[in-house]
């Protein structure tokens, strides 16, 4: 399992240590917030579009084999940026970037759900999902030490050798899971199966986890900044967010196994979490906003490996990798969104009244369940 959860690192570690570095003043290849901005979208309009196209082929031809393909496809569009050393060339770099975790990334997923028995499923996505943390975690930090040290060349060459360095790994490591025979799907199928609420309850919890997780990263050191607080205070709070929710996951996906949590309440609680944090982000000054990222944190570490445990539950083995694609493209779609959110809201009247709009986003999912239980029981009654 291990090479699974590095692949998990090594996309989140990648997607985020050179986002939070293109901006830095040693970036000399980024000369405008214009092309900041579609740096920044090519490499996730890539994984919005291939996502679910590289789960279907998983399912297709076998996990492992797109999981070998997408990394060694990462670590040559890393490489590409550092032979060439030229401005241009980070847009076709950071393009092959993000095609190439579209493929890695729902396989693995694919493959941690394969690979574990049932009942052990929310251990092995909350481990996973922990070392993605870490990648967001460490991304910036050491993504911006790299940059310093030698520029972008030297972090796409990091890049490129934590790409490869996976790929044999998981190449020696990871076991031939052969594809399982599959009944004829037609489009129709694949809308229902899509439609059915066994999949949209937690594809619909991850994006809004995933949305919260965005606003909290992108807007607290915003607001922080706009108390009088340092960069040193709002580095904190995201870091705070990212720790808090790598430490939860684990512990919710141990809880889920044994019994102690169920999907629809970890679920509803991660979600009311997530919102409460919103709503602590909205307080002036440090505590509100560290108050808020721990809690975003948390409800986020305790949707994500309770949402794919209910997927992989869901799903017919031999779907496993479209699920997961689909759903990968509602947690890009929350990724995306959220911060929109916020920011639509906040330039109309404040960000306070932003992060609230997202909350009361966040906590509309548990109503509405709520509110859909209490008719059944009256109706059942």
């Amino acid at each position: 399992m291990r090479p699974l959860y590095a692949a998990g690192f090594t996309t989140a570690f990648g997607a985020h240590g050179i986002a939070a570095s293109l901006g830095a003043r040693s970036a000399h290849a980024v000369t405008s917030l214009l092309v900041l901005g579609g740096l920044l979208a090519l490499y996730d309009g890539a994984e919005v579009l291939l996502k679910p196209l590289f789960g279907t082929l998983a399912d297709r031809i076998g996990a492992r084999p797109v999981l070998l393909g997408g990394l060694v496809a990462f670590a040559a569009a890393s490489a590409v940026y550092v032979v060439a050393d030229s401005p241009g060339w980070l847009w076709p770099a950071r393009l092959g970037q993000g095609a190439a975790a579209s493929a890695f990334s729902p396989s693995a997923s694919s493959l941690v759900a394969r690979l574990n028995p049932a009942a052990k499923h929310g251990r092995a996505f909350g481990s996973y999902g922990f070392y993605k943390s870490v990648g967001y975690t460490l991304g910036p930090l050491l993504g911006g030490v790299l940059v310093w040290a030698g520029g972008l060349r030297l972090l796409f060459a990091v890049t490129a050798l934590l790409g490869a360095a996976v790929a044999v790994w998981a190449a020696l490591a990871v076991p031939v899971v052969p594809p399982l025979p599959r009944a004829r799907q037609t489009v129709l199928d694949l809308a229902r199966r899509l439609a059915d609420p066994a999949f949209l309850a937690p594809t619909a919890a991850l994006a809004a986890a995933t949305a919260a997780l965005a606003a909290g990263v992108g807007f607290l050191p915003v607001s922080g900044r706009a108390a009088g607080l340092g960069t040193v205070a709002t580095g904190a709070a995201v870091s705070v967010l990212a720790a808090c929710a790598a430490v939860a996951q684990p512990r919710a996906g141990r809880a889920l196994d044994a019994g102690r949590l169920t999907t629809r309440s970890g679920l509803t609680a991660g979600l009311l979490i997530g919102a409460a944090g919103l709503g602590c982000a909205t307080l002036p000054g440090l505590p509100g906003i560290l108050t808020g990222a721990a809690l975003i944190g948390v409800g986020t570490g305790l949707v994500t490996p309770l949402g794919f445990a209910a997927l992989a539950a869901a799903t017919p083995a031999e779907r496993l990798g479209q699920t997961m694609g689909a759903a990968e493209l509602g947690r890009e779609l929350g990724d995306a969104g959220g911060p929109l959110l916020v920011a639509a809201v906040a330039t109309t009247t404040t960000l306070a009244h932003g992060f609230a709009a997202l909350a009361a986003l966040l906590a509309l999912g548990p109503a509405v369940g709520l509110a859909s239980g209490l008719v059944r029981r009256r109706r059942s009654g």
